[in-house]
């Protein structure tokens, strides 16, 4: 089969739940829950959410869940003028206090920029609103005005102490590319006190899954296809992990020349990510983890990707390049089923050591 033209969209590159099931209730306090599944959609933190609980106390779990997530955004939200993360980036330099969801993200997100070599950056916020990926207004901004941007970002012009926050004058923070994972978390969480067992969280393409399908088999997810968001590649058979996936063309413009500019950008440039990967899909136990090193991993390539991966044991990944191959850890091996119509791709496994 000859290479698919590559198909940009504006939906985001997400992981398809291809099925699910249903199993008799357990029970919570001493009643009897509901054999049905029950499911809960919210718009919250700019995309749309589908919240499903297989077992234990659906209703009180799933309010719970869906507090949880609207609280959370409430505290990072970057245009919110309440947010706690609108307070820290027109503080004027000086420091702000926060609660300690706030203060843990964001510790977590410079450790991270730190063992990613810098690929995820939390500071590139001004440099995304240049480009318009923030408000749609699109341009290519010029190199010059780049360079003057980039001076105000980097993990170094961000401090935390205890919960006390302060970023230099001039310098945003923006908590979006771990903010999803974080709040699938503390929304596994919620299920979990409620006695959910068995359940799946669809947040905006995130896909986190709380134990096995109720028939105590895998879930079976879809990874969509970056030739075409249409349709599906591969097909992965998983339980009580997450599954993260960035693209370039989960948001992206034209110009006149017809170059296609996406929004994952290399924090060293300030322009978009060019390391050879069309998607990168990580899988592993956190939510916040994995959306990290799923934009870090695009932004990384190859090389550094196996580099890092081969120095950790808490993540696997997938990824897709713009030559036509799918490279994935051997973690996956058993679990990952190329699709027919896409047999054209190579295969590769990256092995430890």
């Amino acid at each position: 089969m000859k290479r698919q033209r590559l198909k940009l969209t504006a939906f985001m590159l997400a992981a398809a739940i291809l099925s699910s099931c249903s199993q008799n209730g357990s029970s919570a306090g001493g009643d009897s829950i509901s054999a049905e599944p029950e499911s809960v959609s919210i718009f919250a933190m700019d995309t749309y959410m589908t919240i499903t609980a297989f077992d234990g106390d659906k209703s009180s779990a799933l309010s719970a869940a869906q507090q949880k997530v609207q609280s959370l955004e409430k505290l990072w939200s970057v245009t919110d003028e309440n947010s706690e993360i609108y307070h820290i980036n027109h503080s004027g330099g000086e420091a702000v206090m926060v609660s300690d969801e706030t203060a843990e993200l964001i510790d977590f997100a410079l450790d991270m920029n730190t063992q990613t070599g810098g690929a995820l950056d939390i500071t590139l916020y001004p440099v995304l609103c240049e480009w318009g990926f923030t408000t749609g207004d699109y341009q290519v901004p010029g190199e010059e005005r780049i360079k003057e941007l980039l001076e105000k970002t980097g993990h170094d012009k961000v401090k935390l102490e205890g919960k006390a926050v302060t970023v230099s004058e001039g310098t945003s923070i923006d908590l979006g590319s771990v903010g999803k994972g974080e709040a699938g978390d503390r929304m596994i969480g919620e299920l979990k006190a409620n006695g959910v067992s068995s359940a799946l969280l669809d947040l905006g393409g995130n896909i986190q899954l709380l134990g096995s399908k109720p028939d105590g088999s895998d879930w079976k997810i879809g990874l969509k296809s970056p030739f075409d968001t249409s349709d599906n590649i591969a097909k992965l058979e998983l339980s009580d992990c997450c599954v993260i996936t960035s693209g370039g063309y989960e948001r992206y413009f034209t110009d006149d020349d017809g170059n296609i500019y996406w929004h994952i950008l290399d924090p060293k440039t300030g322009f978009p990510a060019k390391s050879g990967i069309i998607s990168a899909t990580v899988i592993g136990k956190s939510g916040r983890l994995c959306d990290a090193l799923s934009t870090s991993l695009f932004v990384m390539g190859e090389d550094k990707a196996k580099e890092l991966w081969q120095s950790r044991d808490d993540f696997e990944y997938v990824l897709i390049t713009d030559d036509d191959r799918l490279i994935m850890t051997e973690g996956l091996e058993g679990r990952l089923t190329l699709y027919d119509s896409y047999s054209f791709m190579k295969t590769e496994t990256v092995r430890k050591g």
